[in-house]
Formats: structure tokens, C-alpha cells, sequence
């Protein structure tokens, strides 16, 4: 399984980054070292969507909080890029793919990451991971 990542990026062309408590979704509390991971530059804090590829270098669950009932699942990593998109996906290409039984790769990834436009983490099918693969 692959995932993906959006998160507030300062240096899009860093070759490691590095992610604390990070939210989870859709599976993404799976991630371990080891697996690809395609990171995000969040448009809510200045990015444009899609920028690398990467391999998850280290990965960590973090410990829920005594006394919470419900707690989303959270993950630190530390990303090493391996390549940078060629083309540009984000919000403005995704927000018109909104028939969410469609099966399309554009609409998985429009649902999972601006449906609920918070930064997380999320595990995505081999046909988005397909897809992401041409965008380098």
C-alpha cells in the first residue's frame, strides 16, 4: 500500500523531511518504513498540492492521551525524497472530481484530502498510486 501526505511544507525541495503526531485517515496509520509516500504542499498554508515522491525513512504511532474516548490516530515520520512532480496536481485540478462513486484515482484523492481539508495522513489505492506515478 502507498500513501500520501499533505502537510504545511517550508522547503519543497528539501531532500528529508521530517513530521511529528500527524493526523491519520482512510488507512494511513499504516505507514511504516519502507513505503512510498507522495507528499502534498497544503494550499491552506501557501502550497500548491503535489510536489515529491518519497520513501517513508522512519515511522512512529504516537501514543493516545489517557482520559480522551476518541482520539484520531497520529504517526511522526521522517521522509526521504526521491523525486520531484513534473506537473501540477492540488486543489484547483481535484475540486471538480466530486462523484465520490466514480472510482477514479482524482476523485479518491479529492475526497481524501480536500472533502475535509485537514492535513493528515492517508493510505491510497495502487490505482492512485498509479496515477500520482505519472505526475513524475
Amino acid at each position: 500500500m502507498a500513501f500520501a501526505i499533505k502537510a504545511e511544507i517550508a522547503d519543497i525541495r528539501a531532500k528529508t523531511f521530517a513530521f511529528s503526531a500527524r493526523k491519520t485517515m482512510y488507512g494511513g496509520k499504516h505507514v511504516a518504513k519502507g513505503d512510498t509516500i507522495f507528499l502534498f504542499a497544503s494550499e491552506n498554508e501557501g502550497g500548491k498540492g503535489l510536489f515529491a515522491r518519497g520513501i517513508v525513512t522512519s515511522a512512529e504511532a504516537v501514543a493516545r492521551t489517557p482520559g480522551i474516548a476518541r482520539q484520531t490516530p497520529r504517526v511522526s515520520l521522517t521522509i526521504e525524497s526521491t523525486a520531484l512532480a513534473r506537473r501540477p496536481l492540488g486543489r484547483n485540478e481535484l475540486k471538480r472530481l466530486t462523484d465520490w462513486h466514480d472510482g477514479g484515482p482524482g476523485t479518491e484523492l479529492n475526497f481524501k484530502f480536500y472533502r475535509q481539508a485537514t492535513n493528515k495522513v492517508v493510505g491510497i489505492s495502487d490505482g492512485v498510486a498509479a496515477y500520482l506515478n505519472d505526475f513524475f
